[in-house]
């Protein structure tokens, strides 16, 4: 709760904004970057400061995307910035410095160590992930390498050293069905709309839109069925969806929009804010930002539409 936060305040909303970050004010935006710069010369690493990244003398580039969300989210304030600064920066430097895990583990130890990732086009390099599987307009597919303190992207260079791509997405896609539902909870209204949404600090509970037939199996015990699914994947430790069955989808469809479209905002590891239509692993967009009003509004196309005709006529779901 708000009212308990310990430590300094943060700026009010009518502190100018910093134009990189702005959920950050100005003062604190160059707070955030100069623990930034400081704890990379402090691991001996000279950098260029840029609004979302930085650079080092080598011509490495740093996000800082996530990081400054992961600092805006935590509600003890600036007072604990420079710790988390210092992990995280620490962490990236000595997975860049040292040795590749490509290099140390043996072949069937990355195999099992391998699973996919739904991302967002903007934290990819398309000309290094040449491979990545279009998932949804704006997002991909690609593999990814979970190590115990970070998560390796695979990019086509380290794919063909490891071998054949189908089967290691195969191999992918099997660890990520043996991943545990960490935790699940049923969203409802008095008014019966509902959705299912699965949390967890996994780097992949997101993407386990890739297996939604079996998670839905999982924690409602029952298939999909014909007509899908909505899903809403706002970012990676979250993943929303409501199974298909008759015009409860009206209300859900309202809902899991606003769902999506909060918690992608000043998130690490940020997704898509939009909501989708699942059918057979296909997804549809199915909302979108009105550039105009400012706000979100919802999208059909005629074969959505032509659904929702038909639910209307058939009437509740008799179960």
């Amino acid at each position: 709760m708000g009212w308990l936060r310990r430590g300094p305040r943060r700026d009010g909303d009518d502190a100018p904004r910093d134009p990189g970050f702005a959920y950050f004010s100005q003062r604190e935006a160059a707070l955030f970057r100069g623990r930034v710069r400081e704890t990379f010369a402090e691991l001996g690493l000279e950098v260029s400061v840029y609004a979302d990244h930085v650079v080092d003398d080598k011509g490495r580039r740093f996000g800082l995307g996530n990081l400054a969300a992961v600092c805006h989210q935590d509600r003890r304030g600036p007072r604990v910035w420079p710790g988390m600064i210092n992990r995280h920066i620490g962490l990236v430097v000595r997975a860049m410095d040292g040795p590749s895990a490509l290099d140390t583990l043996p072949p069937e130890q990355i195999r099992s160590q391998l699973y996919p990732r739904v991302v967002s086009g903007d934290g990819i390099d398309a000309a290094a992930f040449g491979y990545a599987r279009t998932v949804a307009p704006g997002l991909y597919e690609i593999l990814a390498l979970d190590l115990p303190e970070s998560v390796m992207m695979l990019t086509d260079d380290a794919l063909e050293r490891l071998g054949d791509h189908a089967q290691l997405r195969d191999r992918a896609l099997r660890n990520l069905r043996g991943l545990p539902v960490e935790e699940h909870e049923t969203v409802r209204d008095a008014d019966g709309m509902c959705f299912e949404i699965i949390l967890g600090d996994s780097f992949y509970t997101a993407s386990r839109v890739l297996d939604l037939e079996g998670v839905a199996r999982r924690v409602t015990g029952a298939p999909l069925g014909e007509h899908g699914a909505l899903v809403a994947m706002p970012f990676r430790h979250q993943l929303a969806f409501h199974p298909i069955r008759d015009t409860s989808i009206i209300p859900a469809l309202g809902a899991m929009a606003s769902f999506a479209a909060s918690g992608y905002e000043d998130t690490p590891g940020a997704i898509s804010p939009y909501v989708f239509w699942w059918r057979g692993g296909t997804l549809t967009q199915l909302s979108e930002h009105d550039e105009e009003r400012g706000d979100l509004r919802i999208v059909v196309g005629d074969e959505f539409q032509e659904l929702l005709e038909r639910l209307i006529a058939q009437g509740p779901d008799p179960r």
